[in-house]
């Protein structure tokens, strides 16, 4: 059976996005262990978390400069062969400083591989074959988070943390030879020729930075909200202020021109809120099991695997759900779909039998993977090719953006409960946990008169599929000659 082009690209992207991923989320459950190791607490070695999220969103914003610049083949490449290079360092840390840069680096790497890869995708696919490969590149961003604390526990418990990093490397080296054999090289076009827009990168990176770490603030117990809001609130303000720069030069880092397509600028909006809902299921649903049901880490682990089965079963029928139904019905309806199970796994108990709590998972990572990938589908539809770096990066910085501010989203939600309640601060119990679903459900059906804005034919470019064997009749028709000879 012949793949297409598009297809092997789409896997060989997923495999290095499943990778940093992967590393994000496993790193998370050793740090316990690597604070030991360091020679410090938790609270000083979140540094080591948080300077990766910063570099990340700082560099994001260029990535697509970068592509433009230097191929999107080769930028690829570079940034995995950066990321192997980065993760052996993270490894070999002896000292908090250390592994502080060494993210740093890994995080300018991973700022890099997702959106430059992203873009080999939508650059290699047509309009027809773009819900086959979007939907291959979002498995990644469903199943790590769930994956992920297993692995890094399973590492961290029998072997040691320094092999969560160590296992990038023979991942990350069959991922450069593939990309390299697969990812088509690219002649430099006009955007080879762009000045590189230094301000914008400034204000933007300020921006992101400030945002992302307010974001992370906000997860800190015993800190006043007063703390993060500034940040956050300062950071928007510079992030305006980019805005309006950026529409008065003409070559910006970032060019929010693309948001003139409806259905682009409506995955934006809508579609970010959609992501955080999303992303608060893997924060908040494993610290439920865990605080408030007293299971343990690899139990609560093992539960929530329910939810990547969900997410994969769903990845066989996406692709003609979108196909068969209009996006704006599909969007609305799996978005109603999101907030019910959201709000039922507000229900369980310790006491819930297993199998109904197995399923409530599995249905809600069905629809929350329906729902992903519709979003990232439809956001680049009806982008045409000139516009495609420009909307790619823009997406790319807004969905960084996003993921955090769910995870920020289930801690607040979790800590005003916690105080409505009456419970002792940092002392989460089940109606604690009960009220931030809630919120996030009322989020979650709040949000979809967003998507009431999608016109009905919004997508049809990548819905209906052509009739290639039409064509193909016309075409020897006009040549004089039957079809196949």
């Amino acid at each position: 059976m012949r793949i297409d082009k598009s297809v092997r690209v789409a896997l060989v992207v997923a495999i290095a996005f499943f990778m940093q991923f992967l590393d994000t989320t496993a790193v998370n459950t050793a740090i316990p262990a690597m604070a030991r190791a360091f020679g410090t607490d938790v609270i000083h070695l979140s540094t080591g978390i948080t300077s990766y999220l910063i570099a990340l969103a700082i560099f994001i914003p260029v990535s697509g400069w970068i592509a433009d610049r230097f191929g999107t083949r080769n930028v690829f490449c570079a940034a995995i062969v950066f990321f192997i290079l980065s993760s052996t360092l993270c490894g070999t840390s002896q000292s908090l400083l250390q592994f502080v840069i060494y993210r740093v680096m890994q995080g300018m790497a991973g700022a890099m591989m997702s959106p430059v890869g992203r873009l080999a995708v939508l650059k290699t696919s047509s309009k027809e074959n773009l819900p086959v490969a979007m939907n291959y590149i979002t498995i990644p961003a469903l199943v790590a988070p769930i994956v992920g604390p297993l692995v890094g526990g399973y590492l961290t418990t029998f072997l040691t943390w320094r092999w969560i990093f160590y296992l990038n490397v023979p991942i990350s080296i069959a991922c450069v030879l593939l990309a390299w054999r697969y990812i088509p090289s690219e002649k430099r076009g006009e955007g080879s020729r762009k000045p590189f827009d230094a301000p914008g990168f400034v204000l933007s990176g300020l921006a992101l930075a400030g945002f992302m770490y307010g974001v992370e603030l906000f997860s800190k117990e015993g800190l006043s909200y007063y703390v993060p809001l500034g940040l956050i609130g300062g950071s928007l303000i510079i992030l305006f202020a980019n805005v309006f720069y950026s529409k008065r030069i003409d070559n910006p880092l970032i060019d929010y021109s693309v948001m003139k397509y409806k259905s682009y600028r409506i995955t934006i909006y809508a579609g970010s809120v959609s992501r955080m809902v999303i992303g608060v299921f893997p924060y908040l649903v494993p610290l439920m099991f865990q605080v408030g049901f007293g299971l343990s880490p690899f139990e609560a682990g093992l539960l929530f695997l329910s939810t990547m089965v969900g997410n994969l079963s769903m990845k066989s029928a996406t692709v003609w759900v979108i196909r068969s139904f209009r996006f704006r019905n599909v969007l609305i309806v799996n978005g109603c779909l999101v907030a019910l199970f959201t709000f039922l796994t507000a229900l369980l108990l310790p006491t819930t039998p297993v199998w109904i709590i197995v399923l409530t998972l599995f249905l809600s990572g069905l629809v929350r993977s329906m729902q992903f990938s519709s979003l990232t589908t439809l956001a680049f539809a009806d982008i045409p090719e000139h516009d495609m770096t420009s909307a790619n990066t823009l997406y790319s910085t807004i969905q960084q953006m996003s993921i955090g501010m769910g995870i920020a989203i289930g801690a607040v939600a979790l800590r005003f409960s916690n105080v409505l309640n009456g419970g002792v601060p940092g002392q989460y119990t089940i109606p604690d946990f009960r009220l931030a679903f809630f919120f996030v459900t009322a989020i979650g059906f709040l949000h979809l008169f967003g998507y009431l804005g999608l016109s009905p034919d919004a997508g049809n470019a990548v819905r209906i599929k052509k009739d290639h064997s039409a064509d193909d009749a016309s075409g020897a028709a006009g040549r004089g000659t039957a079809p196949g000879r």
